[in-house]
């Protein structure tokens, strides 16, 4: 199972980790922490010499009831970042997390190596074409209304059944434009309850019938640290449990803060594999 990330093969048998550094002041977890730029890169060397085999760049919070970000100001702030880090690592695969057509263009334009968006093209018409353009590796993510809106969406007749339903009818779309290499990101967190987050976990083997690679975002959530009654800053040990489930349950990408753990994550669970 492989990806093609500006012309190099990359192979998801083996699973990948991919590390977040969001430059948004209101992040719920790392808000405002990288805004500095040599902050930023010092960060991301961190990352990348922990293991992590993509960089996922965000710049406008997509947290329950985040604030908007007009497509200027995300423009504003994610272009000088990607074309620094781009500068000091040219040979990095950058991930852009938008949900913007516009943005994701711009981004590729100069180097990024994919797109990562949370609405799987519902919330801008011209992305999904823009990827088909692009030619470049596209993650789509299950989530219902906007980031504003999401967690009033909760109501579902059969969880996972109707997002596996939502994934057919949009990598359908994408399919027919052309768009080859896909990604799947069942959403955890977006328009789910903390009950869901654990059912569509408990489920997350069903979406091998997708036959697509599998991103998997559980960090530092809410799903851990409200059933663990403690806060995001505490919720690494929970982040590594359940990774480590959704490692064994097939994810093929770990999208972390905290890379070491999930490189480890991965090493222990393939070691158990052999």
């Amino acid at each position: 199972m492989t990806i093609n990330c500006k012309g190099a093969l990359i192979d998801l048998t083996s699973p990948k980790v991919m590390g977040i550094l969001n430059i948004t002041p209101d992040s719920f977890y790392d808000g405002g922490i990288h805004s500095k730029e040599h902050d930023i890169l010092i960060h991301v060397e961190h990352m990348l010499n922990e293991g992590a085999t993509f960089i996922d760049v965000g710049a406008y919070s997509s947290k329950p009831n985040a604030n908007y970000v007009s497509e200027e100001e995300e423009l504003a702030r994610i272009l000088p970042i990607v074309a620094s880090i781009l500068k000091r690592f040219p040979d990095i695969l950058l991930s852009i997390d938008t949900f913007r057509a516009k943005v994701a263009k711009a981004c590729v334009e100069i180097g990024a190596a994919l797109i990562n968006d949370i609405s799987a093209g519902k919330l801008d018409d011209a992305m999904l074409p823009t990827i088909a353009e692009l030619g470049v590796p596209y993650i789509m993510m299950h989530m219902r209304g906007t980031p504003q809106n999401m967690q009033t969406k909760t109501d579902y007749n059969n969880l996972t059944k109707d997002i596996l339903f939502y994934f057919s009818e949009r990598l359908a779309k994408a399919r027919n434009l052309g768009i080859v290499d896909l990604i799947v990101d069942p959403g955890f967190g977006f328009a789910k309850t903390k009950e869901q987050n654990f059912e569509l976990l408990n489920d997350l083997e069903l979406f091998k019938m997708l036959e697509l690679p599998i991103l998997v975002g559980v960090s530092r959530k809410s799903m851990i640290y409200k059933t663990l009654n403690n806060s995001p800053k505490e919720a690494l040990n929970g982040t590594s449990v359940l990774n480590t489930i959704a490692l064994q349950k097939g994810a093929h990408i770990l999208r972390v803060h905290d890379v070491k753990e999930a490189v480890e994550c991965i090493k222990l669970v393939e070691s158990l594999n052999l």
